[in-house]
């Protein structure tokens, strides 16, 4: 019996893993180079040539040689080595290495969770693509994979006060705070949030709490002191401890970058994440058994996170992944699940052989080669470029007036730049102020506009995209 068990066991778990290499593989159809990978990808290149680790600005004329938290570094490290390695597939091998990861670490940790029920398994994973709004080579991709691994790790030794894994997350917090340090307060915070839960013992209606021992809050309150003491061990010290909660209070990061605009009704594609939501509270809600209180205040909390900034979305998909299903019934497998599975993976495999193309992988909001070429003709020393563009202009070593670094500007000059390239009040005194020699902005934008219509600029480029002007 116990054989045949196990034989029943592996046959499913070989299914889904090939289910997890195919749906890895679909994904990347709908990979494109985000804008920011590429003052990601010269920021490595530099710190790998030149053995050193970035704390100074070196890509802007505007802020040259000021202080630039790069709580990205190691991430950036990583990513021009797998350039070096991998030559132009980097990206892809990234991408599909972090997907296949986290789909196959929620697996490993709760395989029973995912046989026990497998066309609700099949339905969770296929949330994963319309909760991942983004597919693209950026360091939140290694945060997702470190959140799942702190909080499975917090959870377990909620439920196993023996276990000493919990151990394990100052490493990982340090490890966090360099690759991307501007999520990984998140995992001392987590265990605090812990520790509130285990408080509270009761069992009321639906709801019930199991509280911890003594021991087991001294481990959580000492563990999250030692995650806090970690995440200093980075190039920038202690200043990363309050990096994160100043860009979460920057408002005009917040209003004006689309990742950090919170979820709303009044958008369509934001529906996902409210009927994502709202299906997690549904299993709550007619399940047989009674919700852990420790599973809702996770729920509420990373629920507040995504409805505060879209950008924690997927933070919301990965926690509610490590609880969910031990809500869900058992249900019977029938006996062609698994060649329906494997049939399915396939298909996903024959869609992306026939799909895939890497040029399409390439196709992003950048700048056309003739226009970079003007630009390089022309030796701009105070040019003025869209925000959008600033990225590329660093890929291609045009020192920019503003790029993707919106935390780097946001102190000095990244309110003067909303207000020139929307033409606010004064922008005429603004221009003046920072005396740019040349302005690369979109063809069809109202700072396009009024520099054609001056004649103290000249027309030097325009095509689909944009326009470059010259000041006479």
């Amino acid at each position: 019996m116990k054989i045949k068990k196990y034989l029943f066991e592996h046959r499913f778990s070989l299914s889904f893993l090939f289910l997890f290499f195919s749906f890895s593989l679909f994904l990347m159809l709908f990979l494109r180079v985000d804008i920011d990978y590429y003052w990601h990808f010269k920021a490595g290149e530099y710190m790998v040539e030149h053995s050193t680790i970035l704390t100074k600005d070196i890509f802007s004329w505007s802020l040259y040689h000021y202080r630039w938290i790069s709580h990205e570094w190691l991430f950036e490290v990583i990513l021009y080595a797998l350039n070096l390695i991998f030559g132009k597939f980097h990206l892809i091998v990234y991408v599909f290495s972090i997907t296949f990861s986290l789909l196959f670490f929620f697996f490993v940790i709760q395989k029973k969770e995912y046989l026990k029920n497998i066309p609700f398994s099949l339905l969770w994973i296929s949330f994963f693509s319309l909760i991942f709004t983004g597919l693209s080579g950026r360091p939140q991709l290694l945060s997702f994979l470190l959140l799942a691994i702190s909080t499975w790790l917090i959870f377990y030794f909620f439920y196993h006060p023996e276990s000493k894994r919990i151990y394990f997350l100052p490493f990982i917090s340090i490890l966090w705070a360099n690759v991307h340090g501007g999520s990984s307060n998140l995992v001392y915070l987590l265990c605090f949030l812990a520790v509130f839960c285990g408080l509270f013992h009761f069992s009321l209606f639906k709801m019930e709490a199991s509280r911890l021992t003594k021991k087991q809050i001294f481990t959580y309150l000492l563990v999250a002191f030692l995650c806090i003491f970690g995440i200093t061990l980075n190039p920038h010290g202690i200043v990363m401890l309050i990096y994160p909660y100043q860009n979460m209070t920057n408002h005009l990061m917040i209003s004006t970058i689309s990742e950090w605009q919170p979820s709303n009704l009044n958008v369509l594609s934001h529906y996902i994440y409210y009927f994502f939501s709202l299906f997690v509270l549904f299993v709550f809600i007619f399940s047989k058994k009674k919700i852990r209180f420790l599973d809702f205040a996770f729920y509420l909390f990373f629920l507040y996170l995504g409805l505060k900034s879209i950008r924690f979305w997927f933070f919301s998909y990965i926690i509610f992944s490590l609880f969910v299903f031990y809500y869900i019934p058992k249900r019977k497998i029938d006996s062609y699940t698994c060649t329906l599975i494997c049939i399915f993976s396939i298909l996903l495999l024959l869609i992306f052989s026939r799909g895939f193309s890497y040029s399409k992988v390439l196709s992003t909001k950048t700048l056309s080669n003739q226009a970079i070429s003007v630009l390089k003709e022309g030796k701009p020393e105070r040019l003025f470029n869209y925000y959008d563009y600033g990225a590329y202009l660093i890929y291609k070593d045009i020192p920019v007036f503003i790029d993707g670094r919106a935390d780097l500007y946001s102190a000095y000059l990244y309110e003067d730049y909303q207000d020139i390239s929307r033409l606010n009040y004064q922008f005429p005194k603004l221009i003046s102020k920072y005396q740019f020699d040349y302005f690369i902005v979109p063809k069809k934008s109202g700072i396009a506009s009024y520099l054609n219509n001056s004649s103290k600029y000249q027309l030097l480029y325009k095509d689909k995209t944009c326009v470059i002007f010259k000041t006479k």
